[in-house]
């Protein structure tokens, strides 16, 4: 008896010190300007209408009560905490705060991402982050992006013609589905000397496939407390779905690598393959080395190429679409943007690596539709130290959400932040910026590495099909975001498209 009364009393004890410390940690982050009518089991999201247009217009509405930051509860256990303001963002960024992982019982948002895209740049931290940094940073350079300026200019001259060809009948045709494509095809051959044909025929179908409804299966995960338990995610149906599709993506790029490693083996000396000037992306991780003389295993190479393929497509994609969309509801503008590039291309056919700065319109129309569109939401940080924002005191260890959208459409920061206006980043309104007020690749240390190569791909995308084409917006096919990894558009956005000297 005297046993079992210890038992219970130590139990109590426990019990006791568990509540305490829950009671603490509650009130501790209650304290932070948040929603009143948080409920314990569901937290704030019994009134959030989800990852779709309402949830980010429910988002922006917050903004204009709480100006910088918003406490968040994901059920009883996860408070996370929204920055969208430049004055709150900087700290975080300036910090070089790590990327939330490792959680004990619950895991965390890019540990949901590491059976897809491994211990890649955008999941990992730390020694590793910096190692895999420094050694692809070379990919990077200016001389490598400019080697792949021409292979930009094929890839568009192959949609052009499936544009031109399925606007035959004067139907509407969906941008995403041309920009996609597009931007794959383009990574294939500049980061992975592959060229697969992706634009015209169906080979890649079922990596596309898999790569969207994984997205899917993300997006739910990240709204459903009980799934942030990987015991219990691994057992459900869209669990097993999830494993089963990242399978069909590890083959994919596994086949990819296999194949440019049998080419630089079997290859002669003198060959093209061994006398290209610059090295990819691909060959790049084939043959880094880091100070020790360590290769990359087979396993860190797949890792990076998985990232690389998504992040090196998706979002340039999305970048893309949202831009044509804009300037096809805004005809003025799209009349000045083929003003310029005739201007400055006059009458060749390709956009002249030279010629990238002086599309200066164009690089202004396609920022602002970054900003209003997002391709990017949002990413996720890990205080690494207590951070102040207007007498608030954000607790470390507090895993908080940079939200770029949020950032982007918060009327704090900008004057009708839902207008299409090009003008905000003429050169002397960029003067005037908070340098955090814009960050549609991030910013600081962990910034993302192919920003330069994205950008010069979106203008290439842009010059040559608003010199070939007018766009019109098919009004009948609305239009409403989806966020994800990525910013897209339910349903695809559909335009007219005509020859421009129609």
């Amino acid at each position: 008896m005297l046993v079992v009364c210890v038992a219970v009393a130590v139990l109590c004890v426990i019990c006791a010190r568990f509540l305490l410390r829950y009671v603490i940690f509650r009130q501790t982050y209650n304290r932070l300007r948040g929603p009143g009518d948080t409920r314990f089991w569901s937290g704030d999201l019994h009134s959030y209408p989800g990852f779709n247009e309402a949830g980010l217009m429910y988002d922006v509405a917050y903004s204009e009560r709480f100006k910088k930051f918003r406490r968040v509860w994901f059920g009883p256990f996860m408070p996370l905490v929204y920055l969208y303001h430049p004055d709150s963002l900087r700290q975080v960024i300036k910090s070089s705060a790590p990327k939330p992982r490792g959680g004990d019982l619950l895991v965390t948002s890019y540990d949901m991402m590491v059976p897809w895209l491994g211990e890649g740049l955008i999941t990992t931290n730390g020694d590793h982050w910096a190692r895999q940094r420094h050694l692809l940073t070379p990919a990077f350079h200016l001389d490598t992006l400019r080697a792949y300026h021409d292979i930009n200019n094929s890839c568009v001259d192959v949609m052009m013609d499936r544009l031109r060809e399925s606007s035959k009948d004067g139907r509407s045709v969906d941008l995403y589905q041309f920009m996609y494509k597009l931007t794959l095809d383009i990574i294939l051959q500049t980061a992975f000397s592959y060229s697969s044909g992706c634009q015209m025929e169906g080979g890649v179908s079922e990596y596309i496939k898999a790569i969207s409804r994984t997205q899917e299966i993300l997006g739910k995960r990240f709204l459903t407390p009980l799934m942030y338990s990987d015991f219990l995610f691994r057992w459900s149906s869209e669990g097993q779905e999830f494993y089963k599709l990242c399978d069909v993506a590890h083959r994919w790029s596994e086949a990819v690598i296999s194949r440019r490693r049998e080419q630089l083996e079997t290859c002669p000396p003198d060959s093209g393959l061994k006398k290209k000037k610059k090295e990819d992306f691909v060959d790049i991780l084939l043959s880094a080395t880091d100070e020790n003389g360590n290769r990359l295993s087979d396993r860190e190479i797949r890792d990076e190429v998985d990232t690389f393929l998504v992040a090196g497509h998706e979002t340039t994609a999305c970048g893309a679409m949202w831009t044509l969309y804009d300037l096809a509801r805004h005809p003025d503008h799209q009349r000045r943007v083929q003003e310029e590039v005739t201007q400055v291309m006059g009458g060749r056919t390709d956009v002249a690596w030279e010629e990238l700065s002086r599309l200066q319109f164009t690089s202004q129309c396609i920022k602002e539709s970054l900003r209003l569109h997002s391709p990017v939401p949002s990413v996720e940080r890990l205080l690494s130290e207590d951070v102040s924002v207007d007498g608030h005191t954000i607790p470390k260890g507090t895993v908080v959400t940079l939200y770029l959208w949020v950032l982007h459409h918060n009327s704090a920061v900008w004057e009708e932040p839902f207008e299409f206006r090009p003008e905000r980043f003429d050169p002397d309104n960029v003067k005037a910026m908070d340098p955090f007020q814009f960050l549609p690749f991030s910013a600081g240390s962990r910034n993302c590495i192919g920003q330069h190569f994205a950008m010069n791909e979106m203008k290439v995308v842009i010059a040559k099909t608003i010199k070939n084409f007018t766009l019109t917006f098919d009004p009948s096919h609305k239009v409403e975001h989806q966020p994800s990894v990525s910013m897209k558009a339910v349903g695809g956005i559909y335009v007219h498209v005509k020859p421009a000297d129609a």
